[in-house]
């Protein structure tokens, strides 16, 4: 049986193992030490960094905005945010500063340890902050457009993973600038990870409204929109870097499925929010990974690396790792020429269920000639809590959940415009070696 889907936001499945740490003494109170309480000292902490999962039609399976919601949950609370558990931030710390940031800091840990043990006291509501308000429905407001599979999908209670493309027709009169993307999976248990393709040819009408895929979508794109995967928050790109919707594209959503044992229907949608801005640079994409992946059961050590030299200055923008349940290690860096070593993302601990797309909080400058590296690790031992088989089985790449991948996506920015070919030329030759020729067939 699969490892559940989606444990989003305090999965209670984790609290047992969790709360025989949980009961901590805390030492007694001097007079000079007031009393924590909901209104003035905990409120605050909650709106800042639980409530935009916690909160009515999100993902949390319960809100979190006022006193009875979290006074009844308060020694929860308290041990999942000092296991750091809650809320969901896999990075670790100083190997690489992202947007939006979710890591809480250790003294408001300490405050919401100190308001269970004290029996989570209310406190004068006066002293309290007003609730967050969060927009019904979507959380970027009102799209612009609403990008949504033609019928709804029927997902088998079982049997393997499927991989669905759903091509919708647009009928837009010229270019749009976009924004801002916010994916919201019609039956979130079964939808793995979606990615958006533009089809200014109108290909995926002649494959039809729906279709079997993996991997490409069954044409080359005109473009790409980007992806979702669970955990991930609304998209707001850059000022600068919009992306183009060419007039007369339709839009392809390729939807992996992954069965979890009942009957699912989804129909997805993909909201867009438009800008008159036009983008002034353009994002690369540079995949490192591997496909090499043979891992034999009880391995609690399984190591696969990539690498790529830049060919010309680049400014790194983003980051995007991705695996599936048996992988427990994830680093990135880069090696400058000078042989200065910068993170660009390391997470200790891998976890399905929280895949995001990570951005920096300042570009990171790579000039031309330095060395980016990857190295994922796999445990596919039976002492692995994720991992989907009891007792191990041996793991290859693959397409279904219960194999395994390995994929860094480095996104970045050419320092020059004219640096684009020679980025696009180094990055088709990583391809082609990575295929080892397979990719092209000389006709017969």
């Amino acid at each position: 049986m699969p490892v559940p889907r989606i444990a989003p936001a305090l999965a209670l499945a984790a609290v047992p193992l969790l709360l025989s740490a949980a009961h901590v003494t805390l030492p007694a109170r001097t007079a000079q030490q007031r009393r924590v309480t909901f209104a003035r000292d905990v409120a605050p902490i909650l709106y800042q960094h639980c409530a935009v999962c916690h909160h009515p039609g999100e993902v949390a399976p319960f809100p979190l905005l006022t006193y009875n919601d979290a006074a009844k949950r308060a020694q929860l609370i308290a041990t999942v945010t000092a296991s750091r558990y809650m809320p969901p931030w896999p990075p670790e710390p100083g190997y690489g500063h992202f947007q939006g940031e979710r890591r809480m800091r250790a003294v408001d840990i300490a405050t919401l340890r100190q308001w269970a043990a004290e029996g989570a006291p209310d406190g004068d509501s006066a002293h309290a902050p007003s609730p967050p308000h969060f927009p019904e429905g979507w959380q970027l407001g009102t799209p612009d457009l609403i990008v949504q599979m033609p019928k709804p999908f029927a997902v088998a209670a079982d049997g393997p993973d499927q991989y669905m493309c759903f091509d919708v027709p647009l009928s837009l009169p010229q270019d749009k600038y976009i924004r801002g993307l916010e994916f919201r999976p019609g039956a979130r248990s079964v939808v793995h990870h979606a990615l958006f393709f533009l089809d200014s040819g109108h290909i995926g009408r002649q494959l039809g409204a729906s279709y079997s895929c993996f991997g490409s979508p069954g044409f080359l794109p005109s473009g790409a929109l980007g992806g979702w995967t669970p955990g991930m928050q609304p998209a707001q790109i850059q000022d600068g870097l919009q992306l183009i919707m060419r007039r007369g594209s339709d839009i392809v959503m390729q939807i992996h499925y992954h069965p979890t044992g009942k009957p699912e229907t989804d129909q997805s949608a993909l909201a867009l929010y438009f800008t008159d801005k036009p983008p002034t640079k353009w994002v690369a994409d540079i995949p490192l990974g591997s496909r090499l992946i043979n891992i034999p059961p009880g391995e609690r050590d399984y190591k696969v690396r990539d690498h790529f030299t830049t060919p010309v200055n680049v400014d790194a923008v983003g980051i995007i790792p991705h695996a599936h349940y048996i992988c427990k290690d994830m680093k990135g860096w880069a090696i400058l020429p000078n042989g200065r070593k910068i993170w660009l993302i390391w997470i200790r601990d891998w976890n399905f269920d929280w895949q995001e797309q990570y951005r920096y909080a300042t570009p990171i400058r790579l000039p031309a000639d330095t060395r980016l590296e990857m190295e994922f690790t796999y445990d596919n031992s039976d002492e692995n809590p994720r991992n989907p088989n009891h007792p191990p089985k041996r793991v290859f790449w693959g397409p279904n959940t219960t194999d395994e991948m390995a994929g860094l996506h480095v996104q970045v920015v050419p320092e020059k415009m004219d640096d684009w070919h020679e980025l696009g030329q180094a990055l088709w030759g990583k391809f082609m070696r990575s295929v080892g020729g397979g990719f092209y067939r000389k006709p017969q």
